[in-house]
């Protein structure tokens, strides 16, 4: 059930991000303390918001000397943020609720994408639209998010035994051949695959259906958020301004992405039609009216529901929203 399987890989294409400086005021910590900010994964668009702070200095002018360290399939998150290596690391609710069952020490602090990116998707002449849809299909995905269709049915009422999941490897390729009616994936990697390749599809955000599971979510330890949060301040208002930066030219994002990164082997048309596709994920009118990173009770809740069909019991206290508050001045 991890998105770091599903969610970069495409059989159709190897790649998979004047930017606007926001009005905000960079806020000053200790000066040019070294910290780490933790990815996800490898570099790509994704994380293209923080290749914006970076670029632009903003850190700098905050005191902080950050390093971005890119994940992947041997380089989990949390263990650097339980260790000090790094004092933020961007992972999924699910992934956190994970790890405090196994006695990590950790809180969100910001929440990047206001909608799950897990979608299924389709192609038009036989069209998902909607959870009940999916009865009669055929299913292309990895038998380990199976938790994850079995949420999505039960969230909707529909009898998952009436689907029949095919196991694939993460590509576009079994749709694209007629081998399956419909692929489990991210919105950002293989419909853009398909586009790239002039094939047409269609996408289900799962996040519209009741699948709340907060993605690309900021952590740290209740040790820094004692200890260090001048810093978290910092880094996160460092986020804040590069990702309304991203959001305001998305393509010039994409450009940065590659000058940082020239041997990630990343495509640029790829990386701007992820961009693009990124922004209606992150951003929302309870962003626009909050701020980047913002949640409400009714959204932890939401994702409390979730967690728990997932196998994962976690309570509000998960959620800490007072760095964020520091940094939007609320």
């Amino acid at each position: 059930m991890t998105y770091r399987t599903l969610s970069r890989r495409t059989l159709l294409a190897t790649g998979t991000a004047g930017i606007a400086a926001a009005a905000m005021p960079p806020l000053r910590a200790r000066a040019q303390t070294p910290v780490g900010l933790q990815l996800s994964w490898l570099h790509s668009v994704q994380f293209a918001g923080s290749y914006i702070a970076q670029d632009r200095g903003w850190w700098r002018e905050a005191g902080l000397d950050v390093s971005l360290a890119q994940g992947g399939p041997n380089a989990p998150v949390e263990p650097p943020v339980v260790s000090g290596t790094a004092l933020v690391g961007i992972s999924a609710a699910d992934y956190t609720a994970a790890a405090i069952e196994q006695g990590a020490p950790f809180r969100i602090l910001a929440v990047a994408m206001q909608k799950n990116p897990f979608v299924v998707a389709s192609l038009p002449a036989n069209p998902v639209n909607e959870p009940a849809d999916l009865m009669g299909k055929k299913i292309g995905m990895a038998l380990a998010n199976m938790p994850v269709l079995q949420a999505l049915c039960t969230l909707n009422g529909v009898d998952i035994d009436q689907i029949e999941v095919v196991p694939t490897q993460y590509s576009a390729q079994p749709l694209v051949a007629g081998e399956v009616d419909c692929l489990l994936c991210w919105e950002t990697d293989l419909p853009v695959a398909m586009a790239i390749q002039g094939i047409e599809s269609l996408t289900m955000l799962m996040a519209d259906h009741g699948y709340a599971v907060h993605s690309q979510t900021y952590i740290a330890t209740d040790d820094s958020l004692a200890n260090r949060r001048a810093e978290l301040v910092a880094l996160l208002s460092g986020e804040v301004r590069g990702w309304e930066a991203y959001r305001a030219d998305t393509d010039a994002a994409a450009a940065l992405t590659l000058a940082m990164f020239p041997d990630a082997g990343l495509d640029i048309e790829i990386q701007k039609l992820q961009a693009t596709r990124q922004v209606p994920l992150m951003f929302s009118d309870l962003t626009d009216a909050n701020g980047f990173g913002w949640w409400t009770d009714e959204t932890v809740a939401a994702n409390i529901e979730t967690l728990a069909l997932l196998g994962r019991t976690v309570t509000p206290d998960l959620w800490d929203r007072s760095i964020l508050e520091e940094v939007h001045g609320s």
